[in-house]
């Protein structure tokens, strides 16, 4: 993999730097740890969804454990508009900190909390914390890598980090087994203290001279600079209405296979089955990404999901929303599947324009599309009930908003275009 580090400051040659204590592989996997930290926080408690209908008497069925989702993703929305601007003053690391211990906070107060309501504030609290592990983590890969070798490491953090969605639900599954359904919450509890151990290893990856000075006029200007670069937010957009599917999938994927599907005990067989699907094609993507091209990709797989989702809303309308389990399970899985072909591409296009403010443009970016998919998942999934037809066509709608608002970008951005080959110019050193 080639990599585009960020270059070192006038006077300071790369061979003056401090070497690094790890190496390409490890650093990647330590990066899709610590985005692991913000999917364990959804994917290992959705076991637990029952239980938590009968210790707060939500009734059975009960699509308000949809709510303990959306919280923690607007909790990840809002907190990462306050840690890009930290991250570019005060570097990557102690700002991955704040977030390890806020996250301990949110994940210590939902194990505890004595009421629904309670539950709810404590998974906003967790998803504040997670929002800084998240902005690290996009942040580190930018300043390590750009263009489609951006794309490919991504793709690969990507593939590991879909590996949390195979485990999580059979995890936890075995957790509410032999203890409480709190044990779920105390489980990420230590997988955040192991994280914070293994981060002693890395090394501070934001430049100096690129660290911003930290004032209400650089902040908020570093954010219009952003906004107003019409690639960045184009794709941004587009990416909130894919992560607008991603969470209706979240809210409503254990309601469906319960209620419609009657295979409640096989969810997180199920649910695991759809993840894998995910993290093949994130490894795909990786391998061709740098031979296709990032924007060649996303046009030619945004075909391809489309074309998906209209069969999946016909399959549901002909079935009066109850289509055989096979073909429907069958069509969302290679829908979801591709938008691994899609998020790490997305992402990088909307970050390559503004390197010098990687953690600002990942804080906005996140946010934008954390928040604004959050609301558009909660107003999908409320739809949803005992027939997949309102999924498939909110799922279908938010589909076509992407690809339209990329078409749009294309059009009016002409020139933007990120294939080009990227060459290193500070590889990483073995480990030492």
């Amino acid at each position: 993999m080639t990599e585009l580090a960020t270059a070192p400051s006038s006077g300071s040659p790369a061979t003056n730097r401090p070497p690094y204590r790890m190496g390409e592989r490890e650093l990647l996997t330590f990066v899709s740890a610590v985005m692991a930290l913000m999917a364990l926080g959804i994917d290992l408690m959705l076991p637990a969804f029952d239980d938590i209908r009968v210790a707060f008497d939500l009734g059975v069925g009960s699509p308000e454990t949809g709510k303990v989702i959306t919280v923690f993703f607007l909790g990840l929305a809002v907190g990462q508009l306050f840690y890009g601007p930290l991250a570019d003053r005060f570097g990557r690391k102690p700002i991955l900190y704040a977030g390890i211990g806020i996250y301990l906070v949110g994940a210590v107060g939902s194990a505890l909390a004595p009421s629904f309501e309670m539950l709810l504030a404590s998974r906003f609290v967790w998803g504040l914390g997670a929002a800084g592990t998240r902005v690290v983590a996009t942040s580190i890969v930018r300043d390590r890598f750009s263009g489609s070798a951006m794309a490919s490491a991504l793709s690969q953090v990507m593939a590991v980090f879909m590996l949390v969605p195979v485990l999580a639900p059979t995890i936890g599954t075995g957790i509410i087994a032999i203890a409480p359904w709190q044990g779920v919450f105390w489980f990420c509890v230590v997988f955040a203290l192991v994280m914070a151990t293994w981060s002693l290893r890395m090394r501070e990856s934001l430049d100096p001279a690129h660290r911003r000075s930290l004032n209400l006029r650089s902040t908020f200007g570093g954010y219009v600079e952003v906004a107003r670069t019409r690639v960045t937010g184009g794709n941004m957009i587009a990416m909130m209405f894919l992560q607008g599917i991603f969470t209706t999938y979240l809210a409503s994927s254990e309601l469906i296979v319960s209620e419609v599907f009657d295979r409640e005990t096989q969810f997180p067989y199920i649910f695991g089955a759809v993840a894998v699907v995910f993290a093949v094609t994130a490894i795909i993507n990786g391998r061709i990404v740098v031979r296709v091209g990032v924007d060649r990709l996303i046009d030619k797989v945004f075909v391809v999901v489309i074309a998906l989702m209209a069969l999946s809303i016909a399959i549901s309308l002909q079935a009066g929303g109850r289509p055989n389990f096979w073909l429907f399970m069958s069509v969302l899985a290679l829908t979801l599947g591709s938008f691994m072909f899609l998020m790490p591409n997305l992402n990088t296009a909307a970050l390559t324009p503004v390197g010098h403010l990687a953690g600002t443009a990942s804080a906005l970016s996140g946010s934008v599309s954390m928040a604004g998919g959050a609301v558009l998942g909660t107003i999908v999934s409320g739809y949803i009930t005992d027939s997949t037809t309102p999924f498939s066509i909110g799922v279908g709608l938010l589909g076509a908003g992407a690809w339209i608002t990329v078409l749009v970008v294309r059009r009016r951005s002409p020139g933007t275009v990120i294939d080009r080959p990227h060459h290193a110019v500070e590889p990483i050193a073995p480990a030492v």
